[in-house]
């Protein structure tokens, strides 16, 4: 059989983006499909935009290796090409002794990954670099920062169409199929016109909606597909000029970070994200959580007025733990995993994918070589 496109990308949030500029500059010929009017407006536009140093990833860990590559990737490439960032540095708060422990486990991550640069903080440390915050003890990450998520994710769409790539907006992939060797989308616009497109590689980083894309396409196995599911996070803003000069992170929780502190590029303080575990994507703000923000808050804040709180935005990251499950690594699904050769599916992108965005473009492009090159061979 034939195909229209070497390889499609299904997903134009920062991670398709990164894939497709990989995957363009090892002179492929790429189509980057996207089912909305715009690129990453999904998880990709919906996070704190913190460029992470890989501290608390099991040791060997895809999210581990990703995302120290990826952190040195991205400053590079932002200091290139002047997509806005800055090395902000964070305090990671103990803000009881009961809590030292877990800072002690986060350095070991730390240091069994090769993040050799954080600095213990004792609270007159704590004090005269932040007076306004409460701890008994601290980790500095120096090389923790922020980023402009979207001018990165226009640079690398950029980059990926000079290297010939396309983007085909309003596009929504319905089904697919495959069969000797190729792979067929259906696919329909926003006026109900369908089109068949086909490829002989295919990279699925739909994010929240990558299970759902691998169940419609036919021949790949479904018991090589994680569950789906969704913590939705929720953000406040503080109105008035921020009390911090760097990210605050209190000690991590099960399925998150904690409600900590980071900073937008124009210094606006934020404070979230929360976990709740929803049945759908729901990008609702319930004002109602502002109290239970406060009471958090305010073990490491506690100046905090509670009316500067004003309800921001939310996100939804995607799972493949469930609820009350210990969190899992990123699943990179190739052919060693579902057999087809030519196929990737990205399960489970939550953070530090932003982080790890041009690393696991990399990877991507790496894995779909090393695929093809044992197709040839065989």
């Amino acid at each position: 059989m034939t195909h229209d496109i070497e390889t499609i990308v299904v997903g134009a949030g920062v991670v398709g983006l990164a894939c497709a500029r990989a995957l363009a500059l090892s002179g492929r010929e790429v189509m980057i499909i996207e089912r909305h009017d715009a690129i990453g407006t999904e998880t990709s536009s919906r996070n704190s935009e913190v460029i992470h140093a890989g501290l608390y990833y099991p040791k060997g860990s895809l999210k581990a290796r990703l995302c120290l590559a990826g952190k040195k990737a991205l400053y590079e490439y932002c200091a290139l090409r002047g997509v806005n960032h800055r090395r902000t540095g964070k305090l990671i708060v103990a803000t009881d002794d009961s809590q030292i422990d877990a800072l002690r486990q986060i350095e070991q991550h730390a240091v069994s990954n090769g993040v050799t640069d954080l600095i213990w903080r004792n609270s007159d440390d704590i004090k005269m670099r932040e007076p306004a915050l409460r701890g008994v003890a601290a980790l500095e990450s120096p090389s923790t920062g922020i980023i402009d998520s979207h001018e990165l994710m226009l640079s690398l769409l950029g980059d990926a169409e000079i290297a010939g790539a396309t983007l085909a907006l309003h596009t929504n992939v319905r089904s697919g199929s495959h069969r000797d060797g190729i792979y067929i989308l259906d696919t329909v616009d926003t006026s109900g016109e369908e089109l068949q497109i086909s490829c002989k590689e295919l990279v699925i980083a739909g994010g929240l909606h990558t299970q759902t894309l691998a169940h419609a396409l036919s021949g790949l196995e479904p018991a090589t597909i994680p569950p789906q599911n969704y913590a939705r996070g929720i953000y406040f803003t503080l109105s008035g000029k921020s009390p911090f000069s760097t990210l605050i992170y209190p000690a991590p929780e099960q399925a998150g970070l904690g409600i900590h502190l980071t900073l937008d590029l124009g210094g606006q303080a934020r404070f979230g994200p929360d976990v709740t575990w929803v049945d759908h994507p729901d990008y609702s703000v319930d004002e109602n959580r502002r109290t239970v923000f406060a009471n958090a808050i305010r073990r490491y804040y506690p100046d905090l007025d509670e009316t500067a709180l004003q309800p921001g935005y939310a996100g939804i990251r995607p799972k493949i733990q469930a609820q009350g499950e210990a969190a899992r690594d990123f699943m990179i699904a190739g052919p060693d995993i579902h057999g087809l050769n030519g196929l990737i599916a990205l399960y489970g992108i939550e953070s530090p994918g932003l982080t790890a965005s041009m690393a696991i473009g990399d990877y991507v492009c790496a894995q779909l070589t090393s695929s093809l090159a044992k197709k040839v061979a065989s």
